[in-house]
């Protein structure tokens, strides 16, 4: 099956939090490809990657970095198709820095910004899934199921915790 999502990061040390982003395509049985490439230490794989995704009907990125990320905004400049950010906590600034990065992109080319970190990585799985399911009604059922089951989980941790 054709992967549907790329996974972008910009280093390896970035895996352990894109997998996140993974795990939950995997949960809706979406297919995907994950990479590293740097917008700034390897520009050109960058490029070739976003052009060669078009061609292999990729239809998502998801592109996650951290300091001064722009790898989802140089994704975005080199393509039409939805591509969102995952800005990773990895500098002195705590990801602040990777989210105004990924959030302040120029009329015209947006990128999808996520929350900084894990919740971001789950969070941008889960917005492909949702952009997926408007052409695929089994996905879009799926989702709803998973968003039933998360209230389902809330409501019995929630009874644990109620005193009366």
């Amino acid at each position: 099956m054709k992967p549907k999502v790329l996974i972008v990061m910009g280093s390896d040390s970035d895996l352990s939090l894109m997998e996140e982003a993974a795990k939950i395509l995997e949960h809706f049985n979406i297919s995907y490809q994950m990479t590293v490439s740097s917008a700034h230490r390897t520009p050109e794989r960058t490029v070739r990657l976003v052009r060669n995704a078009e061609k292999n009907g990729i239809e998502i990125i998801i592109a996650g970095a951290g300091a001064a990320a722009h790898l989802a905004g140089v994704i975005a400049s080199y393509t039409v198709l939805p591509v969102i950010g995952v800005p990773i906590d990895s500098s002195p600034l705590k990801g602040i820095d990777a989210l105004y990065s990924t959030v302040q992109m120029p009329p015209g080319v947006p990128v999808a910004a996520m929350a900084i970190g894990k919740a971001g990585a789950k969070n941008a799985a889960i917005f492909a899934v949702e952009i997926l399911g408007i052409k695929d009604p089994i996905i879009t059922s799926s989702l709803k199921d998973y968003r039933k089951k998360m209230a389902s989980e809330v409501l019995k941790k929630a009874k644990k915790v109620e005193r009366s």
